[in-house]
């Protein structure tokens, strides 16, 4: 199994793309620190993990506050020594015009999306051996984006940039950084946004499952991708290629 006894943190791990990268990751032998600020959804997968016989935690952080991140990465070295793998996956959306946004707002999605990859990086990176791996969990926003959603669509196009050239920082440690960009997936992420429910935003082509995300990240975050780093990788169906 690719993960056998590797430490494996994932933020936003209690639902959606994050809950199903943390069961791959158990699922191949990983231990998993589940990071989410629901306590119920992140001890729910954790329950998940438990029952399937693997090994888990739950780490309640709102990643947007630098100590809590700190804290998260202090319990998860505590508990297992070291961290192997970070998947960036928390991440949030605002739904107003630019000329109508809140400042507030602007900067708690930054904060949410962008930040904490920065922070997460900072704090966890140190903690881990030769061969580790980071995974930030993009957005097909970045490349082709729709009105009303431009604070969700600059995170991840920062999230890009703050992958390409922290790749190149790391490299010397050999811990290699990427990004997978999903396009449509079946999370709530998705189906409570208003501008889907509006049918401004038409999901093209085929809807993902989490579990599609999640098998990108997991190929990623392995032993298998050796040899990529500071890249981004679609998983969307074909979407960006309907889109005009």
């Amino acid at each position: 199994m690719r993960f056998t006894d590797k430490v494996c943190v994932v933020t936003g791990g209690g639902s959606g793309i994050g809950k199903a990268t943390a069961l791959q990751f158990a699922r191949e032998g990983g231990r998993v620190a589940i990071v989410d600020l629901n306590e119920q959804h992140g001890n729910g997968t954790v329950q998940d993990i438990l029952r399937a016989k693997g090994q888990a935690l739950f780490a309640k952080c709102n990643v947007g506050n630098p100590e809590e991140i700190k804290a998260t990465v202090a319990t998860v070295v505590d508990r297992w020594r070291r961290i192997d793998v970070v998947v960036n996956d928390a991440a949030m959306m605002t739904f107003k015009p630019v000329l109508e946004l809140p400042d507030d707002d602007f900067d708690r999605v930054l904060e949410v999306n962008l930040r904490s990859v920065f922070l997460f990086c900072k704090y966890a990176v140190p903690r881990m051996p030769a061969g580790g791996a980071v995974v930030n969990v993009s957005s097909v926003h970045a490349y082709a984006t729709t009105k009303n959603v431009v604070p969700y669509a600059a995170s991840k196009g920062g999230m890009e940039a703050f992958t390409r050239g922290f790749a190149q920082e790391v490299a010397p440690r050999k811990v290699r950084v990427n990004c997978v960009a999903p396009g449509a997936v079946d999370t709530p992420m998705l189906w409570n946004n208003p501008n889907v429910k509006s049918g401004v935003e038409k999901p093209e082509g085929a809807i993902g499952k989490p579990e599609d995300i999640a098998a990108a990240i997991c190929f990623l975050a392995s032993d298998e991708a050796r040899f990529i780093t500071g890249t981004n990788l679609t998983v969307d169906g074909g979407r960006l290629d309907a889109l005009p």
